[in-house]
């Protein structure tokens, strides 16, 4: 295994690391997802921290605690991303973003945003969310669609309209429709293949 996949390794493990001890905090009414802590790694542990006060004020809405977790698929066996140890191409890695509701509120027009990591290609067809809608993003975060496209220069010089690789997925969103009541539960999940 080369040096520098190792290094993609260990950034790839640091980052997801760091959202577990970090609690992955988001705040449903204000849209605060996974994609903007990944954005911003350094944001995670402050959330964290203020917790504790965020709760103290969470009377009348809602407070959505978000855990992410993933497991490499090896052999016939799933072992958590902890224990895993170093990543090889090919591999795949399964996440799964599970969401409670702890507030006293619901979460209304909620979303989950898993990050796909740039050392990694989305498994087409693995995005599972009950209930959910399920979109993409190829543009950071700045645009969903539940079907990406792009412009492909044809023969003949004109521009066509194609759907997007998955090559190119960055995000996947899961967005519910019905309101995540106080005490609500909801789990989504997501694979990537590491390149």
């Amino acid at each position: 295994m080369s040096t520098s996949f190792r290094g993609t390794s260990r950034v790839f493990l640091a980052v997801f690391g760091l959202l577990i001890v970090g609690g992955a905090v988001a705040l449903a009414q204000h849209n605060v997802t996974l994609a903007q802590i990944f954005a911003s790694p350094a944001m995670a542990v402050p959330l964290a921290a203020r917790n504790a006060a965020v709760q103290q004020v969470a009377i009348n809405r809602p407070l959505v605690k978000v855990s992410l977790t993933g497991a490499i698929e090896r052999g016939s066996k799933k072992i958590s991303i902890e224990k895993a140890g170093p990543v090889s191409p090919g591999e795949v890695v399964s996440y799964t973003m599970n969401s409670v509701n702890e507030g006293s509120a619901p979460a209304r027009e909620y979303k989950a945003v898993g990050q796909i990591p740039r050392s990694a290609t989305f498994v087409a067809g693995s995005a599972l969310g009950s209930y959910s809608q399920i979109s993409y993003s190829i543009d950071n975060g700045q645009q969903f669609s539940a079907q990406p496209m792009i412009d492909q220069k044809q023969d003949d010089g004109t521009i066509k309209k194609v759907a997007a690789p998955v090559s190119m997925y960055t995000q996947v969103r899961f967005a519910w429709a019905d309101p995540l009541a106080a005490g609500g539960k909801v789990a989504a999940s997501y694979q990537v293949r590491i390149k």
